[in-house]
């Protein structure tokens, strides 16, 4: 009892100390070093721990727990303090994780669907990945056109919160190339303009299908908010094994809204291999300037 009498007398202090935080989401390690580095301050018992101080947040404020139940992947949970948007609770879900593909596009200005599905990138650790220039010397036509005639491979680490889906992404490691913070207390991660055209590119089927990922384009050229140099050096460290280049380049021709010496500079990339602009296209043609197969009908 002297332990919840503590704590009521103390909750003006501690609620203070969460909304000057200018977060609304936690997480449980987060919630315990708020705890650890207050709880002297605030005169709570020996005997209360972090379970208990969440339990007394829970039943005395306007915090709530959350749980995302993702397939294939440990569930997390999460701590609201208030009200938090999806794409906050999404970009808190996973350590150093951020919005990206059609999330992305939304908050950039890049697209007027309003997307029901929010994808979050968690990167992968660069020891797990295959070094790309390994890879290039093995790279043939016959197994390009083989991994593109075949569905994309999708994720299955997917979460619904509140009729929302949620799907983790694990992407190259890339440092967080390109990757910006937003919002009142910047605890809101997001890819800039250049690296999800890059990233819509590489996986339209996150990106609202190839029509979208083409839009885009359009939207980012005629606002004129995008670097072409800042893409072209992010496409050089990103280190793609298949030429990528020549898919964006592509985009950026069909879009309309860029200058041919923008053009140029994808055009001087373009190799021998013949690509795809995406995955299992049923009725295809070919752009023979960009050496890549689009889906018939891309206007």
């Amino acid at each position: 009892m002297a332990g919840i009498s503590r704590f009521t007398t103390s909750l003006k202090s501690i609620v203070k100390q969460f909304t000057d935080s200018n977060k609304n989401i936690f997480t449980y390690s987060e919630i315990e070093g708020i705890f650890e580095d207050g709880k002297q301050s605030w005169r709570l018992p020996q005997s209360m721990t972090t379970d208990k101080f969440l339990m007394q947040l829970i039943e005395k404020t306007d915090f709530r727990e959350i749980e995302l139940n993702f397939a294939s992947v440990e569930s997390r949970r999460l701590f609201m303090y208030g009200n938090a948007t999806p794409e906050e609770i999404a970009s808190a879900s996973f350590n150093k994780a951020y919005l990206s593909h059609f999330t992305a596009s939304s908050m950039n200005g890049l697209t007027e669907q309003i997307p029901k599905t929010i994808y979050v990138t968690a990167e992968q650790s660069a020891k797990h990945e295959i070094v790309p220039e390994i890879a290039r010397r093995g790279l043939i036509q016959e197994n390009i056109d083989k991994a593109f005639k075949k569905p994309q491979r999708t994720s299955e680490a997917i979460a619904d919160w509140e009729g929302i889906k949620i799907v983790l992404l694990r992407g190259k490691s890339t440092g967080n190339l390109g990757v910006k913070s937003i919002g009142s207390a910047r605890n809101l991660r997001v890819t800039d303009i250049e690296r999800t055209l890059i990233d819509m590119t590489v996986r339209p089927s996150y990106s609202g299908g190839i029509f979208e990922v083409l839009k885009a384009y359009q939207n980012a050229g005629e606002n004129g908010k995008i670097s072409v140099n800042k893409l072209l050096s992010y496409l050089k460290r990103m280190d793609f094994i298949y030429p990528y280049h020549q898919a964006i380049g592509f985009y950026m021709e069909k879009s309309g809204a860029f200058k041919e010496q923008q053009l140029e500079k994808f055009r001087e990339l373009i190799g021998e291999y013949k690509f795809y602009l995406g995955y299992n296209m049923q009725e295809m043609e070919f752009s023979e300037d960009w050496n890549i197969y689009y889906p018939k009908g891309l206007r």
